[in-house]
């Protein structure tokens, strides 16, 4: 199994655009959970501590295999939810790792 762990900043800096933001994010992604055949598993989750230091949203996800991963990158779903995204984040980190 291939564990999936993206993170981000968000770019905005008002309070109110910022909670906006990381709700549109996590329900543009956690409809991929339903809407996306090879994922296996998927949570988005806000930061709740820490907000100097800390990454503002992150997205865990598992897939069968590193082939399911692929399928879930190209899925057209992904392919819309990824500029929706990246619209409204300063960074992105990410790392992928076998269970």
């Amino acid at each position: 199994m291939i564990r999936h762990i993206v993170t981000w900043r968000l770019a905005a800096t008002d309070p109110e655009q910022r909670a906006a933001d990381a709700a549109e994010i996590a329900r543009v992604l956690t409809a991929l959970r339903d809407t996306v055949p090879s994922v296996r598993a998927l949570d988005v989750h806000v930061n709740q501590a820490y907000f100097e230091k800390n990454w503002d949203i992150v997205l865990v996800a598992d897939y069968d295999s590193l082939a399911a991963l692929d399928a879930y990158q190209q899925h057209p779903e992904h392919v819309a939810a990824a500029p929706i995204v990246a619209s409204r984040v300063s960074d992105r980190a990410s790392i992928d790792f076998e269970l």
